[in-house]
């Protein structure tokens, strides 16, 4: 009780008296309603509110839209450092939007003062309801635009590195503590974690993942909900909720495309498999998540319940909505499109942007399976599925036209709208939606945060090979090291000498990037996704420098496995060989001279040759010929 009327101390709305309590008069009437009465529970609340709601306002709430930025060519997108509030202050006041992506990408203070600007203009708003502020995970080494963001986050492995410590109480005590940084700059929604399995190694987005075996994945993802979410009973006054994703076969990816991309859509089955990418999830809902993001993909071969599932994105699949995850293992949290499945596809989202002409998000879409489908149409099929709320969108019109015409229901919104008011509510946001940008200048990346995500990138490291046992490196006299992506400050605090020439050091210390290639170039995502061969090849400039390097002086080499990369050319010329999933310098160095130990496992295998690639099923894990490193592998010392 205390803590509420002291931040009703912070409210722009006028505080009501009552029984020596205090209250937010949120819609200025005057009176206490019910949903303005932080002593009812949150779902008695949001049933109030929602009957006071128009219909705009209801479809305006399943929006989840995007906090603009200004300045920059990706303003649009809200990327910068300063959101453009008379273009959010109109989101809110026509679409009646109440919840926002944010990529803002600043200083904890600053975005922690312009989330409150923002909070500001929503409780000014008729009724008063909070925005709920959404981001994309921010606290790794991945960056994929409009997949992750970098700031002053405590930066900690991939999902990947979690997965190969594998130990559950560091992934909670990382929840707890992005937790806590997210809650101090005013981020309420993580849309994250991924429970996709990594059963297909030419995936784009195997770095998000915990890799391929469903049983590590299912307890590392109750872990990352239970620490996000403050605990196993769902979102509470100090959580975060998670929207655990893709649901589901997303990394069954057909010949390694994403679906993201018109080329990409499918996600293949063999057999029976589903259930086998389900089992993750399953993690997830023991420990109550908040929220679930559907696939984009389409489902090839897919079987439920003995029937095919219907060839549309997951999105707008009752099937998989429904009938499977809320029926089936009752879900009863908000469902969240993944961004853009209701918008257009045409001619350059479908073939690329033509010779010589630059595509752009203009071109974006991916309405898998409804392409032919009219744009309110798609509104109306997802929430028939079972959609509660579109991501990357703001046409709220559209739902409120198939209400009257008669494609949907009052009735099926209100439901939608009672599911996401009430998380609003168990998260405290209508009696305090502002934060301290103090508070968040203190508390976001302190030196403790920071120094547990160094030692989870430390353990993280996975010891592939260690050739005459080099490593630890134990020297009488300060050795002179020649240096390939990492920073030559790092060596020197060390007490190490620099050198330019190979043949004038005792070691040599490179960083390598799993092999990639371009291979759509005139599709948006085409143009960022790492894709094709896996398998390391002459004229890459790393590679070369590496094999001319490690001719001439002993090598440690540590290869960044975004995705499983095919290291066989590596193996014998290098004399250790180390497996990382976003680590830094100094927590790199600290392996190798002993201070700490790897300790991590392989969270999937990693193949001998592109032809075993290339016969592996998509959705079956462990199923590579003769892999160069199993699943589970790690030495230490």
């Amino acid at each position: 009780m205390h803590a509420v009327v002291v931040v009703l101390l912070l409210v722009q709305a006028p505080v009501l008296q009552k029984e020596g309590l205090q209250f937010k008069d949120l819609n200025r009437n005057g009176v206490v309603d019910p949903y303005e009465d932080w002593r009812l529970s949150p779902e008695q609340r949001a049933r109030d509110l929602v009957g006071r709601m128009t219909l705009e306002e209801k479809a305006g709430t399943m929006m989840h839209g995007t906090a603009r930025s200004v300045g920059g060519p990706m303003a649009a997108a809200g990327m910068g450092g300063q959101y453009d509030t008379a273009a959010i202050r109109a989101l809110i006041d026509s679409v009646k939007v109440t919840n926002l992506i944010t990529r803002l990408n600043t200083d904890p203070r600053t975005l922690a003062a312009q989330n409150n600007i923002l909070q500001a203009i929503a409780e000014r708003s008729r009724l008063g309801i909070p925005l709920t502020i959404s981001t994309d995970p921010r606290n790794h080494f991945q960056y994929l635009p409009g997949v992750s963001s970098q700031t002053t986050f405590s930066q900690w492995p991939e999902a990947l590195g979690f997965a190969a410590i594998d130990d559950t109480a560091l992934t909670r005590a990382f929840g707890d503590i992005a937790r806590q940084e997210y809650r101090a700059v005013g981020i309420h929604m993580a849309l994250s974690p991924q429970a996709d399995l990594a059963t297909e190694p030419r995936w784009p987005r195997v770095a998000g993942t915990f890799g391929e075996d469903a049983d590590l994945a299912g307890r590392q993802v109750r872990a990352y909900v239970i620490g996000f979410q403050h605990g196993a009973n769902g979102v509470d006054s100090n959580g975060v909720v998670t929207v655990v994703k893709h649901w589901v076969g997303y990394g069954a990816a057909k010949d390694g495309w994403d679906s993201h991309t018109y080329y990409g859509r499918f996600a293949t089955f063999t057999g029976p498999n589903l259930e086998y990418h389900i089992r993750p999830f399953l993690g997830a809902f023991a420990a109550h998540a908040a929220g679930v993001m559907p696939t984009y993909s389409v489902l090839e071969h897919a079987t439920w319940d003995g029937k095919p599932i219907e060839q549309v994105g997951a999105g707008f699949n009752r099937q998989l909505l429904t009938d499977m995850l809320r029926v089936h293992y009752g879900f009863q949290g908000v469902i969240v499109t993944d961004w853009a499945i209701t918008w257009d596809c045409a001619e350059r989202c479908k073939n690329g942007a033509p010779p010589g002409e630059r595509p752009t998000f203009a071109d974006v879409g991916m309405p898998w399976g409804v392409e032919n489908l009219p744009m309110r149409d798609r509104f109306a099929k997802a929430v028939q599925a079972g959609v509660d709320e579109f991501g990357g969108t703001e046409r709220a019109d559209l739902l409120v036209e198939a209400i009257r015409v008669g494609q949907l229901t009052v009735a099926r919104l209100d439901s939608s709208v009672v599911r996401i008011l009430t998380q609003k509510f168990a998260q405290g946001l209508f009696e305090h939606p502002f934060v301290n940008p103090d508070t968040a200048a203190r508390l976001v990346g302190n030196p403790t945060f920071v120094a547990a995500g160094l030692d989870a990138q430390r353990h993280a490291l996975v010891l592939l090979e260690n050739r005459g046992g080099i490593l630890p490196l134990r020297s009488s006299r300060p050795l002179h090291v020649y240096l390939r992506g990492v920073s030559a400050d790092a060596a020197t605090h060390e007490g190490w000498t620099v050198v330019t020439d190979p043949l004038k050091a005792d070691i040599a210390i490179m960083r390598l990037g799993a092999p990639f290639e371009r291979l759509h170039p005139q599709y948006v995502f085409g143009q960022f996704f790492h894709e094709g061969s896996l398998a390391f090849k002459d004229d890459d400039p790393d590679f070369d420098e590496f094999k001319r390097v490690s001719a001439v002086v002993p090598t440690i080499v540590t290869v960044y496995l975004e995705r499983p990369a095919i290291l066989t050319p590596l193996r014998d010329k290098a004399r250790a060989l180390i497996a990382n999933f976003g680590v830094s310098d100094a927590a790199l160095i600290d392996v190798l001279v002993g201070r700490a130990r790897p300790a991590g496992k392989l969270p999937f295998e990693l193949p001998s040759s592109m032809e075993a690639v290339q016969t592996q099923r998509s959705d079956v894990p462990h199923d590579s010929t003769r892999p160069l490193y199993p699943f589970g592998f790690g030495r230490s010392y």
